[in-house]
């Protein structure tokens, strides 16, 4: 397999041998199956469409109106803009290893595929199972947070009382139907989503800095002496949830054209825009209330902060776009984690991890079918479970859904930051062991130092876990719920050693994605020939 090339590798081009040696029939292209059930098809995606998919999961206005007020309020530090830059470098470092995997392997399971091409398929169905838990309740938690602002949002202006729940389940069956649908279809929903919401968060920074609070237009934020104090490491972990999303760009590989050229460029793009930007707005939010009086007016208005910061600046009319604007924000990261959830299942069951028939498309629109309806599906149920706990009145903010979207966003974020470093560590091992150490040097620099920083923060997102989700250090949910992420690691690693022992054909599949089908294409042939 070529390693020092922005070719495709052999395993998805014309002729040559596959990653394990195998030999693999005459393809132009990536390896995928035209217009068959078991590939996504190909060149469905091109790099708007992908950039515009993948940014989406990030949700803008949702981490400028929703994380950036809970970072400064519970943690106290005025220096997240150079966190949010900090973190840049790493997940750029990142980047780096995880970018050049995505032009030798084209899977939808991109982080379990390239962890089982680095580490072994043991290790690759452990993270499918990781990735399947982890972006789910991304996923699902966000369904909390979307009811509660739908269900304000038709009291406010409908006069209309409903439990958060109802909005919840409704939104679930759209994304569902939406995720059945061909991915042009959501790209265009979520593209327009996307840049409504940016250009008004860009409305406010430049209404920000043209009428600062009393302290005037401040840098303060981004003096080294505010990352001092026990709350830098935690504000981290909260910082690296609003990153989420960009990591998915390799999943969709299959549908792109161009997917060795065109996955990088993305992924690499939108590090950059959202470090940049997420630095830019955080900043903008201390210049409109002040540096000294930030983290005391986020502690009061906690995710009003900044509605309240717009309204005297740009009036009330833009304020109510703003907080609709923000519903559909929710609802376009939604529906971007449902198509990853849909396209992970589609992975795995087409390699035997989940039962075959998830691996099948959509007859009609190619889309993942059976991935999209098992999410849906979960989605129901888990809503459900939260509505039925939930005693409090309509348009209160209960513990069942604030915990609905608090415990599954940490907890989707934990798993996904112990992919990417497992990820990194797995992109060292390919390439180690196709003796391209030195001319991918670089590269495996970078992803060693991205692995060895990303593990010290999940290590500080376990150890103050309590504090992401809000409840006391003695509280048994401290180590319950990342705890569930222990739990898919085990169970994935169990049921691929199992593979192993018992189904080593099997076993031998995990990651290889339509590679595996060109291979019984051609031993199918050669059974013919003979």
């Amino acid at each position: 397999m070529a390693t020092g090339s922005s070719n495709a590798s052999a395993s998805s081009a014309g002729g040559g041998t596959g990653s394990r040696g195998r030999s693999v029939p005459q393809q132009r292209g990536i390896s995928t199956y035209m217009g068959q059930e078991r590939a996504l098809r190909a060149g469905r995606l091109g790099t708007a469409g992908l950039l515009l998919s993948v940014l989406a999961a990030t949700g803008p206005l949702m981490v400028v109106a929703g994380v950036m007020p809970t970072t400064y309020g519970v943690m106290g530090v005025v220096g997240q803009p150079l966190l949010f830059l900090m973190l840049g470098v790493v997940l750029a470092l990142f980047s780096f290893g995880y970018a050049e995997m995505s032009r030798h392997v084209h899977n939808a399971g991109a982080f379990y595929a390239y962890i089982s091409r680095g580490l072994g398929g043991t290790a690759g169905a452990g993270a499918s199972v990781v990735a399947l838990v982890a972006y789910s309740a991304l996923q699902v938690g966000l369904y909390g947070i979307l009811g509660f602002e739908v269900s304000g949002l038709l009291d406010k202006y409908f006069d209309v009382t409903v439990g958060w729940w109802l909005p919840a389940l409704v939104i679930v069956l759209l994304v569902g139907a939406l995720g059945w649908l061909k991915i042009d279809l959501n790209a265009r929903v979520l593209g327009v989503l996307l840049l409504v919401e940016v250009a008004l968060v860009v409305i406010f920074d430049i209404a920000a800095v043209a009428d600062p609070a009393k302290e005037g237009l401040s840098l303060h934020a981004f003096n080294p002496d505010t990352l001092t104090g026990a709350g830098v490491a935690t504000s981290l972990c909260f910082c690296i949830a609003a990153f989420t999303g960009f990591e998915q760009a390799p999943v969709y590989a299959e549908e792109t054209s161009r997917p060795q050229v065109v996955v990088a460029r993305v992924m690499f793009f939108a590090v950059g825009f959202v470090a940049l930007f997420f630095a830019l707005s955080s900043w903008a939010l201390t210049v409109a209330a002040g540096p000294s009086d930030i983290v005391p007016a986020a502690r009061q208005q906690s995710a009003g902060l900044l509605f309240g910061l717009t309204e005297p600046r740009l009036g009330g009319t833009f304020t109510d776009v703003l907080h609709i604007l923000f519903v559909t924000g929710i609802f376009a990261a939604i529906l971007s984690f449902h198509n990853v959830v849909a396209r992970y299942a589609f992975a795995m069951g087409r390699e035997g991890l989940l039962p075959a028939t998830f691996g099948r498309t959509n007859s009609t629109s190619g889309a993942p079918g059976t991935g999209s309806l098992l999410q849906t599906v979960v989605s129901v149920v888990v809503v459900t479970a939260f509505a039925l706990t939930d005693d409090g009145p309509a348009g209160d903010p209960t513990a069942p859904v604030l915990h609905l979207f608090t415990w599954g966003g940490n907890v989707g974020a934990l798993g996904v930051l112990l992919l990417m470093a497992t990820a990194s560590v797995a992109v060292i091992v390919f390439f180690v062991r196709r003796g391209a150490a030195a001319a991918q040097a670089w590269r495996i620099t970078a992803s060693a130092l991205a692995a060895v920083a990303l593990l010290v923060i999940a290590g500080y997102t376990v150890k103050d876990f309590d504090v992401l989700v809000g409840t006391g250090p003695d509280s048994s949910l401290s180590w319950v719920l990342p705890g569930i992420i222990g739990v898919a690691a085990v169970v994935g690693l169990a049921y691929g050693a199992y593979l192993k022992s018992a189904r080593p054909a099997a076993h031998a599949r995990i990651g290889l994605g339509n590679e595996a089908f060109q291979l019984e294409k051609a031993a199918g042939d050669a059974g013919r020939e003979a």
